[in-house]
């Protein structure tokens, strides 16, 4: 290549690039220490509170009613203040939460706190991805993005790993699995303090300089150069940015494909494993120890597949991810329910589970929430990241709440046949509908999907 076009690619500072991905991504951390707590937790608040199935699909889920609040909180003050005013009151959010849970003496009140725990933790799963995405050039952006995911996965397992060591440490034990969560949120919350704000945000909100000395640290002058321009271009494809602008034509395909892919995400089964690992096991006659150790383990293999992940979204691409992710859960949901149904041995079972938990954590789990981060205009993407994530809660809450019902009624087994066609359409729509993303500017995007 002739010189004086190798010096006008942008150049990137990926050291500082990382440093604020992974302070942004501290929030994810907080998303899976939540998603985990209550699986280890969950044995002892049943004879705590004496929970009905019914209670105990509702206080599980009522984590993703808060969600669903921090997500709409976390939409508008993204739009109005900024990414990092959200960040930064997610943070404070789940560190009072996490004290009001552990001094919980009553249901109600724990609920409450489990939802107000939740509030924290929706607004971190739509901000901490949308920074990392926006703060990102395009040749890493998936990588980055997928970090958030890492720390999801992380916070899982090192939540699952204290549960287990605490497991023995008496009734009252899940008080410290919860009270713990003050220490993530206390380092993410001093973290944020020393994030810049997104610069696409200052762009869009006609801080021009502020944006430009941000982007200066992130790359070359070239890059910055890049960026404007092609923020201007993509400036009046979407419109104006109004509480009605994320349902206009030019943008609905968009959207559409954002909030089927975060349902999708939910509805695929996989997080019944995770917040009621306990609850499976014990139906095939695990132990108490033998659950809490299952949790342990999922937690590992969650992990490794994500670094796999991170390592082939930006280079096999998220429609191929989605694809294989999909089909292969819709195959291995059908042998675990005849696993189920037979009562085969545990450790049978064990390896089936860990099968979906890795084909989810190497294609649903990271994919869909970069794929999120990337599809929608610059001028909406605060208002219709909320609207997908609030779907996406809203799912959730809808699968956690729905499953030990479920299970009481159909069996275990059946109810997995149930996650495995939904599977399969999830399959087909992506097949369909879901456009690849890799290696190209947000900006890119934007004219990909509404400038023609």
């Amino acid at each position: 290549m002739p010189a004086n076009i190798t010096n006008q690619l942008p150049k990137f500072n990926h050291s500082y690039i990382l440093r604020i991905s992974f302070i942004s991504a501290l929030g994810g951390y907080l998303f899976g220490f939540d998603f985990a707590v209550i699986s280890g937790a969950l044995p002892f608040l049943k004879a705590q509170f004496h929970l009905s199935s019914w209670w105990e699909g509702f206080l599980t889920g009522s984590l993703a009613l808060g969600c669903i609040v921090g997500c709409v909180i976390a939409g508008k003050l993204a739009d109005k203040y900024g990414r990092k005013p959200g960040l930064i009151m997610a943070a404070s959010i789940f560190a009072i939460s996490s004290i009001g849970l552990a001094f919980s003496n009553y249901l109600t009140e724990f609920v409450i706190m489990r939802f107000a725990a939740g509030i924290g933790v929706g607004m971190a799963s739509m901000l901490s991805p949308l920074y990392i995405a926006e703060t990102s050039p395009a040749s890493v952006r998936g990588r980055n993005v997928a970090i958030n995911q890492l720390t999801i996965v992380l916070g899982i397992l090192i939540t699952n790993l204290v549960n287990y060591m605490l497991a023995d440490k008496g009734p009252d034990v899940w008080r410290w699995m919860f009270g713990l969560g003050v220490i993530p949120s206390t380092l993410f919350l001093l973290g944020v303090l020393f994030l810049p704000e997104s610069p696409r945000w200052l762009i869009n909100n006609g801080k021009i300089e502020a944006a430009s000395k941000i982007l200066i640290k992130i790359g070359s002058q070239n890059f910055v150069d890049a960026t404007l321009s092609d923020f201007a271009k993509t400036k009046n494809l979407s419109g104006s940015s109004t509480s009605h602008s994320v349902f206009a034509k030019a943008v609905r395909p968009a959207v559409l494909v954002g909030i089927t892919l975060a349902v999708f995400q939910q509805f695929c089964g996989i997080n019944v494993i995770f917040n009621y690992t306990s609850t499976i096991f014990e139906s095939v006659g695990a132990n108490l120890d033998r659950q809490l150790f299952e949790t342990v383990v999922i937690g590992i293999v969650n992990t490794v597949f994500t670094l796999l992940a991170m390592w082939q979204v930006d280079r096999l691409g998220r429609r191929p991810l989605l694809m294989i992710g999909s089909l292969s859960l819709s195959v291995i949901y059908v042998v675990l329910a005849f696993l189920l149904k037979e009562h085969a041995a545990t450790g049978l079972i064990s390896i089936f589970v860990l099968l979906a938990i890795g084909m989810y954590a190497i294609s649903l789990a990271p994919v869909t929430w970069v794929v999120i981060s990337e599809i929608f205009p610059n001028s909406i993407r605060g208002k219709a990241s909320s609207l997908a994530i609030v779907s996406l809660w809203i799912a959730y809450f809808i699968l956690v709440f729905t499953f030990p019902t479920l299970a009481e009624k159909l069996g275990t087994y059946n109810v997995f046949y149930l996650y495995a066609g939904i599977c399969f359409l999830g399959f087909l729509f992506i097949k369909i509908k879901v456009q690849e993303t890799k290696g190209q500017t947000l900006e890119q995007l934007e004219q990909n999907f509404i400038g023609h």
